[in-house]
């Protein structure tokens, strides 16, 4: 079997920064051990698989470890994909995946992500997000992952990891996030479970990050900033029950798997 495979670069219009995704179009779906095992071997944060229907396209995310329920990088770059090779005159698309219905429009080179918000709810800090973060927060909420905020961007550059001690943690990953010295906020993103210590740009995080910094910013409007060696820039708003996320993406890798 032959199945195309992009390497695109999210967040980022510049090669070798922003998020590094592997996309693959699929005529139908193959089975869920072979797409795991082709992610593995990837070895990117996650290789996304899609397959159109009709109107639409099924889209799934696995990360080296296993499947995710939502994924905002790979999504990006799954409509680059689908715009820059397979459809150059499509403006909006519409993906169906674990977290129901998603839109992508796109805008001259701005892709805009349309994700259901994920607002965290504040909780007691475990010690193990203490230890694994090397710094007491100043609070922390909880959604699908942990929200760590600090006080400043120059505390998130000086966290001393420890990955085993955050691999203890029942959430799927680790925010840590502050005000932003040049954008609104900053963030990082740990998710050691999933094979994953530190993630370049996650969109998926945002869910849970837009809401909380319109509330404490009081703007719908946001500019953030994710703090990793690779970095990526994410034009964000707040729709209430849903956020948008906008950004540039870059192609890497065009080629075929033999599997």
């Amino acid at each position: 079997m032959r199945i195309p495979i992009y390497q695109i670069d999210a967040f980022t219009n510049e090669q070798f920064r922003g998020n590094s995704a592997a996309i693959c179009p699929l005529t139908e779906w193959i089975n869920d051990d072979l797409m795991q095992k082709i992610a593995a071997e990837n070895n990117l944060s996650e290789t996304a698989f899609f397959v159109k229907t009709d109107d639409e396209y099924e889209l799934r995310w696995f990360t080296p470890k296993g499947e995710v329920d939502l994924c905002g990088h790979a999504t990006l770059a799954a409509a680059y994909v689908i715009c820059t090779y397979l459809d150059e005159n499509l403006k909006s698309i519409t993906f169906r995946t674990k977290s129901g219905l998603l839109g992508v429009s796109k805008d001259s080179g701005l892709f805009t992500l349309s994700f259901p918000s994920r607002e965290g709810e504040k909780c007691e800090t475990p010690e193990a997000l203490i230890k694994g973060l090397g710094k007491v927060p100043k609070e922390v909420y909880r959604s699908r992952d942990y929200m760590a905020v600090f006080d400043t961007e120059q505390d998130l550059l000086d966290l001393e990891l420890n990955m085993d001690e955050l691999k203890k943690l029942d959430g799927f990953g680790v925010i840590a996030t502050a005000k932003g010295n040049e954008v609104d906020f900053v963030s990082r993103f740990f998710a050691p479970k999933a094979g994953i210590d530190e993630d370049p740009v996650t969109g998926s995080a945002h869910c849970t990050l837009i809401p909380y910094w319109k509330s404490t910013l009081n703007k719908n409007e946001l500019v953030a900033l994710q703090l990793s060696e690779r970095g990526g820039k994410l034009y964000c708003t707040d729709l209430g029950g849903t956020v948008k996320m906008s950004g540039e993406a870059v192609s890497y890798l065009e080629g075929y798997i033999n599997v």
